[in-house]
C-alpha cells in the first residue's frame, strides 16, 4: 500500500477489546504494512460526529456496544442484514459514504459450522438484546424451523420479535422460569444465551442435555451453562463468534481475504486463551 490506511474499534469501555488483536494480526500476515487499528473510547451519543469528522484514510470500523444501533442510523448504505436488525457492528467507507454491515452474523454460522455442529433445525435462544437479533438472522440462514425465545421480562424480548417478524421466523416467547426454559429446551438442537455473565446461571442444569450449546460469554470462562453440559456436547464460545466475524468484517474493511490462522493466533495471544478456536 502507497499510503496510509486506518480502521478502529469504538465502543464504551472499549480498553477491553481484542479486536486490535485479531485486525493486527490479520494486517501483518497479509503484507499490510501501511494499515493502522486502533481502539477509540466512544459511545453511542457520540459515534455519529466521530464517523463523520474521519478523513478518506479513514477505511472502516469495528463497533461494539453501545454503539451497534448509532452505527446503522449513520450510515448511508445498509445491508439487508442491518435493514432487518436495526444495528451494525461494521462501517465501511464506500464512494465517500459510509456502509453498514452486521458481521455478528457471520461468526454465529462460522463458528457453528467450524465446531461441526449438525444442521439445526429448531433452537432456544436466552434473552432478547441486539445479540439475540443477530442470533435469529443466523438461524434464519441456517434454516432453523422452530425457534423459542426466553427473557427476563416481556419487554426484554420485544424488539426480537419485531426482528423475527421482519425475517419471516415463527417465534415463540417463553418466560424465565427454570421449569419454563427446561421443558422448551428438551429436544432442541441448539441452545444460544445472548445474557451478560451470571445471568443464565440458574438454568445450567435445566439445559444439561441440549447437543449444542452456544454461549456468547467468552470472560469468565467456562460459565456454569459451559461447564454443566453432558460429555460430548458441542459447545461454541464468544471467541469464537469474535473470531468469525473478523473474518468478515476483516475483508469488508480491507478489500483482501482474511488470513485466518494468523487471526485466530493474535486472538489466542491476546486473550491468554487456551480454547481450541476451530476454523
Amino acid at each position: 500500500m502507497s499510503s496510509a490506511h486506518r480502521a478502529a474499534v469504538v465502543g464504551s469501555p472499549v480498553t477491553h477489546s481484542l479486536s486490535p488483536a485479531l485486525h493486527r494480526a490479520g494486517y501483518a500476515a497479509a503484507g499490510l504494512t501501511q494499515w493502522q487499528y486502533e481502539p477509540i473510547e466512544c459511545d453511542a451519543q457520540a459515534l455519529p460526529d466521530l464517523v463523520r469528522s474521519r478523513g478518506p484514510e479513514w477505511a472502516g470500523f469495528s463497533v461494539t456496544m453501545p454503539g451497534k444501533s448509532a452505527a446503522a442510523a449513520v450510515a448511508d448504505e445498509c445491508s439487508p442484514r442491518v435493514q432487518a436488525l436495526g444495528v451494525a457492528n461494521t462501517l465501511v467507507r464506500r464512494d465517500g459514504g459510509w456502509f453498514a454491515d452486521n458481521t455478528d452474523v457471520d461468526g454465529l454460522v462460522g463458528a457453528l459450522r467450524a465446531a461441526g455442529a449438525p444442521p439445526i433445525r429448531s433452537a432456544l435462544v436466552l434473552g432478547g438484546g441486539g445479540t439475540a437479533a443477530a442470533v435469529l438472522a443466523a438461524l434464519s440462514e441456517l434454516g432453523t424451523a422452530t425457534v423459542a425465545i426466553a427473557g427476563r421480562r416481556p419487554s426484554s424480548t420485544a424488539g426480537a420479535v419485531e426482528v423475527a417478524a421482519t425475517l419471516g421466523i415463527p417465534l415463540r416467547v417463553i418466560g424465565w422460569d427454570t421449569d419454563v426454559v427446561a421443558e422448551a429446551a428438551a429436544g432442541v438442537d441448539l441452545v444460544v444465551s445472548t445474557v451478560p455473565a451470571g445471568g443464565a446461571d440458574h438454568l445450567a442444569s435445566a439445559l444439561r442435555a441440549v447437543p449444542v450449546l452456544f454461549d456468547v460469554i467468552y470472560h469468565p470462562w467456562p460459565t456454569p451453562l459451559a461447564a454443566g453440559g453432558v460429555p460430548g456436547r458441542i459447545t461454541v464460545t464468544g471467541l469464537d463468534m469474535l473470531l468469525h466475524q473478523a473474518f468478515r468484517q476483516f475483508e469488508l474493511i480491507t478489500g483482501v481475504p482474511a488470513p485466518v490462522h494468523a487471526m485466530r493466533a493474535g486472538l489466542k495471544a491476546g486473550s491468554g486463551t487456551d480454547l481450541p478456536l476451530p476454523v
